[in-house]
């Protein structure tokens, strides 16, 4: 029953953006039950149920309201962890077949990650970007810095073409130091083109995480009578029936995905599908779950 509240639907309905993050955050680490970490940085911080005699200051009261079950909140010092996020904000991204377009999502997505990595108090920065760099926040933790990443999440609207040989280049020349960079985009781009951009990234020690999202008419469309699409980065149309949507295009758009998925792994990179239709804490648990090998 907890997902009601966090069903895409209900958060778009949410007009504060630090509040959509920090309701998905909170339903994400409280849905953990009895994972000992979450996060980024498991060398910072630990969830853990209480146990008689723990010291009652480590218990995260904020979690307690919520489930009525007691975790101890434990803190094993700072990090030196930089978290990028490069969210794409190019056209395609505005499509949507139910109440939340790919960018609302991705907005939700990118302002939770922002919330997790600055509560765990690691550096935390943003690219926006389409087929340029939209807005550049450095990563940073000091006050302040949420809602500067806010502030750019928000801002993002789907506007161009993709190129994402600009924002990684961008990346390169300001980011020097190891950390985690997290791209969120519906990577409508060859497999090729986009690991070409960011498997250099890896050359100097960063984690990469591709965050494909997809609205489900992309996944299984259900078309039962032949319509024109509109490509919405070119303008370019095509008439499609439903015998094509039904059989060569979820043949292809899976391909795309496999190889896509193949190509990052096989150069050290983590790849995830979000279907915008899914509650988003329900998607990072399982993301992170299966990062920390649980599955």
């Amino acid at each position: 029953m907890r997902h009601r509240f966090l069903e895409p639907s209900i958060l778009a309905g949410i007009s504060d953006l630090e509040l959509v993050a920090k309701t998905v955050v909170d339903g994400f680490i409280s849905g953990l039950h009895r994972s000992p970490d979450f996060g980024f940085s498991q060398e910072f911080a630990e969830y853990r149920p209480y146990t008689i005699g723990d010291d009652l200051r480590y218990v995260d009261w904020n979690v307690f309201a919520r489930t009525e079950r007691a975790y101890l909140k434990r803190y094993r010092g700072e990090t030196n962890t930089r978290v990028t996020i490069l969210l794409d904000a190019s056209a395609s991204m505005g499509f949507h077949s139910h109440p939340v377009a790919k960018i609302n999502y991705a907005r939700y997505l990118a302002a939770s990650l922002c919330h997790l990595a600055l509560a765990q108090r690691d550096a935390c920065g943003i690219i926006v970007f389409d087929d340029e760099v939209r807005h550049y926040v450095k990563p940073g933790s000091r006050q302040g810095q949420l809602a500067r990443l806010l502030h750019a999440v928000d801002r993002a609207e789907p506007a161009a073409r993709t190129d994402y040989a600009k924002p990684f280049f961008h990346f390169q020349q300001f980011h020097f130091r190891r950390g985690i960079a997290l791209v969120i985009s519906d990577f409508y781009a060859p497999p090729d083109t986009v690991i070409k951009c960011v498997a250099p990234l890896r050359f100097r020690g960063t984690e990469v995480i591709l965050f494909h999202i997809l609205d489900p008419e992309e996944l299984h469309p259900k078309f039962r009578e032949p319509v024109i699409l509109i490509d919405m980065e070119t303008r370019d149309s095509m008439e499609v029936a439903p015998d094509y949507t039904n059989n060569e295009y979820r043949a292809k758009i899976q391909a795309h995905m496999e190889e896509l998925g193949s190509k990052a792994r096989g150069a050290g990179i983590d790849y995830h599908v979000l279907d915008t239709s899914r509650p988003l804490d329900e998607a990072l648990r399982e993301y992170f779950l299966i990062r920390q090998g649980r599955f």
